[in-house]
């Protein structure tokens, strides 16, 4: 079977966990899991490797999972914890003498284009990032991966989340920063074996869903395991991992899951 597998290389909220100037017993926690750089998953099969998302410490993460192969680069939305390691593609473009495909919907790539536009011009240095920009306005292919954009609400903005599907196998969602799932996207991605969800904190939030409200998309979709990410300084792990549900796990920076 052709190998599918995912690597969260952050799992952290916006300001990510330890927040700075935080004493609260989350921030000082001593367990590795509660350390929480911004959210990204790293793909990799046989024929592809890809990541979702480059945020602030995506230098880092890369260094730590030893990634050295980039296909593709695709993006949820512009907010600056998703995308402010975009300069750091720069080192992929170096390695391989070419540009590197980037995806996002439409409004994203303005942002892109507005923020980095010294990437985006004709003419740049050799060393640095050489983006090959795709608008997405539809499904897409990635190596022997076929992704469906989500469209999800998250608060004044609707984003893309990201189904992952192999010969008609839906094998992943990725779903960060929403605060709810409309039932088309519920119907698209039912029955799939990895949903990987946001889940800021325990108590409801206006533009991100609670633990308890991604546990109920979980159940909704019937996903055969579901990962919660996007996680804030409220939600200490093995105590909190202790209350979910089988099959409902908190993700941590560094795991790696296959499917």
């Amino acid at each position: 079977m052709s190998q599918f597998e995912i690597i969260f290389l952050g799992t952290g909220t916006s300001q990510g966990v330890p927040a700075i100037g935080c004493d609260c017993r989350i921030c000082q926690s001593s367990d590795p899991r509660d350390k929480r750089l911004r959210s990204a998953i790293f793909v990799r099969t046989s024929e592809c490797a890809f990541v979702i998302d480059t945020p602030p410490e995506f230098r880092i993460q890369c260094l730590r999972e030893g990634i050295k192969q980039l296909d593709a680069v695709i993006y949820t939305h512009s907010h600056t914890d998703h995308i402010l390691g975009f300069d750091d593609l720069r080192r992929f473009c170096e390695m391989t003498g070419e540009k590197i495909p980037i995806y996002a919907a439409p409004d994203t790539m303005a942002d892109l284009r507005r923020v980095f536009q010294y990437a985006f011009e004709e003419v740049v240095w050799k060393n640095y990032i050489r983006p090959d920009p795709h608008v997405i306005d539809g499904p897409f292919l990635i190596g022997d991966i076929q992704l469906i954009p989500l469209r999800l609400p998250h608060g004044k903005i609707i984003l893309n989340g990201y189904l992952m599907m192999r010969n008609n196998e839906k094998l992943a969602a990725y779903m960060t920063d929403c605060h709810s799932v409309p039932e088309d996207v519920m119907e698209t991605i039912k029955g799939v074996k990895i949903l990987i969800i946001d889940a800021l904190r325990h108590k409801e939030h206006p533009t991100h869903l609670s633990i308890s409200q991604a546990t109920a998309v979980a159940r909704k979709v019937e996903a055969k395991s579901t990962y919660l990410i996007h996680m804030s300084h409220d939600v200490m792990h093995a105590e909190t991992q202790a209350s979910l549900p089988e099959n409902i796990f908190l993700s941590y920076d560094g795991l790696h899951i296959k499917a």
